[in-house]
């Protein structure tokens, strides 16, 4: 991933747009979990080809919300519950199966 530090992104640490990883701070590099977890998307995006995971992040995002809080429309979004669920996995992506993100529907966040 090419690693570009901005001041754009106000209420995230990092915006993974393959094959960009967009950081707040440079320091987030140095966060393992943190570069795991952008990594995911990063696979993700990748498995998708990159606008199709845009159009099915925003709609589900956009469906969560109608029935929750901003916060947790966005923790129930299918790639995010992998990404959160595996970040601290670093040997994940090593084994993990095309469309790996599939495995998470049906594990609601609740929190």
């Amino acid at each position: 991933m090419i690693l570009i530090v901005t001041k754009l992104l106000k209420n995230y640490s990092g915006l993974t747009l393959w094959p960009f990883l967009l950081l707040t701070r440079h320091a987030n590099a140095q966060d393992a979990v943190f570069m795991n977890h952008e990594r995911i998307h990063a696979r993700q995006q990748q498995e998708l080809l990159i606008l199709p995971f845009f159009i099915w992040y925003i709609a589900e995002f956009a469906v969560w919300r109608l029935f929750m809080n901003h916060n947790l429309a966005y923790r129930n979004i299918v790639f995010e519950r992998e990404a959160y669920a595996m970040e601290t996995n670093q040997e994940y992506l090593k084994n993990r199966k095309w469309y790996g993100f599939l495995r998470f529907y049906g594990k609601k966040h609740r929190k």
